[in-house]
């Protein structure tokens, strides 16, 4: 799976102090489901979190429709005693994205959105994109040879920027305007400041800028899916997060799922960590995380705090082709379409993380997985190591959790996935 991949220069600069790895506590073991079904990830998440510095992971296993199975090892932070379980309150970061693509696909389904759709439909300041002519040494441009649509957004195939991938002069203002992927951790104010304060001023600003190449020829990591969230605001005639709460979240009973944490739930939340100098360092605290105050504006990309036990009742819903028992949120045929590969023809994939399609917000395999995926398998994942798929060729869903920055720091995902198909298909 995909991840929000952060330039660790973003987060490593200004942290203060580490902890020697010597001084990590004992992990207190939570068996959540008595003996498990699952032998490989039951022996996978405490082995993991005994041999790492995260101070605890979890994995949420679920067939079908049935309830899922919860495998979890370790505290919510290093200086905590509070065990690790399904309603853990987890930075999910870039696995927001698949939740704003299928909020985009149920505007699709009512009408309010055409797939192929121009965003300037919404968006006047995108009617004529402009495209750099060498990214890598100016600001120099010439005339698109077509609009933005709706599918170029979903499919991160609309030639916008991101700052953790983007370089050359494009990158420097994306900065100077404040046009992030989202927050990691409390940052001076100055920083705070040159961000927009809605995602109407979000999209705005971004309005100005060039994009990298012509719309629908290059798959390039972005913020596209934060600037649906503007869209979505506009043919909804809803805030962003209103519209998520009203159409998603309540009728699939995500409760713990929200871009600022209520103070009465901030004694479930993690910490996040990362090593330097090989020692661990904390990005982000559990009590008084920068998601315990409101943010500027809710990042469709990137901004989401979710549990195991709500992300999984939104996998359900995935796995359901768009029900969760009896609540139905989308069409089956609209739920397939947004599992679908959504790319252009004769895209240009040299970007991408992985040699596969991309539907709604979400990587999409198009030939059997390393690890035993079936072909049509969706999901991503998030920034602090996070992951989550469905596998519809198997009947399976599945997600991971753990706050290690950056993601690759350590292997959490590869034995997430290597443990389930092993358990899967041994």
């Amino acid at each position: 799976m995909g991840d929000f991949r952060i330039d660790r220069r973003h987060f490593l600069g200004g942290l203060g102090g580490g902890l020697a790895l010597s001084t990590l506590p004992a992990r207190a073991l939570a068996a959540l489901d008595g003996a498990p079904a699952w032998p490989s990830v039951a022996s996978f998440v405490p082995r993991f979190v005994s041999e790492h510095f995260v101070p605890g992971a979890l994995i949420a296993l679920g067939t079908g429709q049935d309830a899922p199975t919860y495998f979890a090892d370790g505290t919510v932070a290093l200086d905590s005693d509070v065990a690790v379980d399904a309603g853990t309150l987890w930075r999910i970061y870039s696995m927001t994205k698949p939740v704003t693509g299928i909020a985009t696909m149920m505007l699709v389904e009512d009408g309010a959105i055409g797939l192929d759709q121009n965003i300037a439909d919404f968006l006047p300041g995108f009617a004529e994109p402009r495209v750099l002519t060498d990214p890598a040494n100016s600001l120099d441009t010439r005339a698109s040879s077509g609009p933005i649509t709706i599918r170029h957004l979903l499919t991160h195939t609309a030639g916008l920027g991101y700052t953790i991938v983007t370089t050359g002069p494009l990158l420097a203002e994306y900065q100077r305007l404040g046009l992030e992927p989202g927050v990691i951790m409390h940052e001076d104010p100055e920083v705070v400041a040159r961000r927009p304060s809605s995602l109407a001023e979000f999209a705005d600003r971004l309005a100005t800028l060039p994009i990298i190449a012509d719309p629908g020829t290059k798959w390039s990591y972005s913020v596209s899916i934060d600037l649906l969230g503007r869209v979505i605001e506009i043919a909804s005639g809803m805030a962003f997060d209103a519209f998520l709460q009203q159409r998603l979240f309540g009728p699939l009973g995500m409760a713990d799922t929200f871009f600022h944490i209520p103070a009465e739930k901030e004694g479930r939340m993690t910490a996040s960590y990362t090593l330097r100098e090989g020692e661990v360092v904390q990005v982000d605290p559990a009590r008084g995380s920068v998601y315990a105050q409101p943010p500027r504006y809710p990042y469709g990309g990137a901004g989401l705090v979710s549990s195991a036990r709500d992300y999984d009742r939104f996998l359900t819903m995935l796995l359901g082709e768009g029900a969760l028992g009896d609540v139905r949120i989308m069409e089956t045929e609209t739920a397939r379409l947004a599992m679908s590969d959504l790319l252009p023809p004769e895209i240009d994939k040299t970007a991408m993380y992985y040699e596969s399609g991309f539907g709604a917000g979400g990587r999409v395999t198009i030939e059997p997985g390393a690890a035993g995926e079936g072909v049509g398998t969706f999901g991503w994942g998030g920034a602090a190591g996070t992951i989550a798929w469905v596998d519809r060729a198997n009947n399976l869903r599945a997600s991971g959790y753990v706050q290690n920055l950056p993601s690759e720091i350590t292997p959490f995902r590869a034995g997430v996935l290597g443990s389930v198909y092993a358990d899967l298909h041994g």
